[in-house]
């Protein structure tokens, strides 16, 4: 099920992350449609923008084209040819399920994919394994979703950022 960032969180993940790739950066976004799609607007009121590809289950946003990618975390690296490994300046992730099986396989495709820099979004009782498998620091900044989630949701990430303070 696809649960949707308010839209405050939608903005402030989608500015985050285009600072961070910089200009004419990439930005790859996993399970994170609304991020994705925020991107997108954004992106028309911008000339330095960045380029963005979603990688995400749910096949209804195929109608993105080029732009979509489907992607099954059970398979973490079966990935399309032009998804060339490091070639995203940063990498957007929502894991569909807070599970360890969940976000080890996410991971996968993270270090695949990225130069480096990672933004997770997840429960916070993965803090430990977040920390533990990719080194990721819990933020302050608290993302809000349209529905009240039952387990309480928290950023991460490994780079210094406006979100951790």
């Amino acid at each position: 099920i696809q649960f949707w960032y308010s839209e405050d969180t939608a903005v402030r993940l989608a500015e985050e992350v285009m600072q961070q790739a910089g200009e004419h950066g990439r930005v790859a976004c996993i399970s994170a449609p609304s991020v994705y799609q925020k991107l997108k607007q954004l992106k028309s009121t911008r000339s330095d923008s960045v380029s963005a590809v979603l990688l995400e289950f749910d096949r209804r946003f195929a109608a993105y084209g080029d732009e979509f990618v489907f992607y099954d975390y059970n398979n973490p690296l079966c990935l399309p040819e032009g998804l060339l490994p490091q070639s995203f300046d940063i990498v957007i992730a929502d894991p569909p399920y807070v599970s360890e099986e969940c976000l080890s396989k996410v991971l996968l495709t993270i270090k695949y994919l990225t130069k480096g820099k990672i933004l997770l979004c997840t429960g916070a009782i993965m803090v430990e394994l977040a920390g533990k498998l990719m080194d990721l620091k819990i933020c302050s900044f608290l993302p809000k979703h349209n529905h009240n989630l039952a387990n309480e949701f928290r950023c991460y990430v490994n780079y210094e950022s406006s979100l951790l303070s």
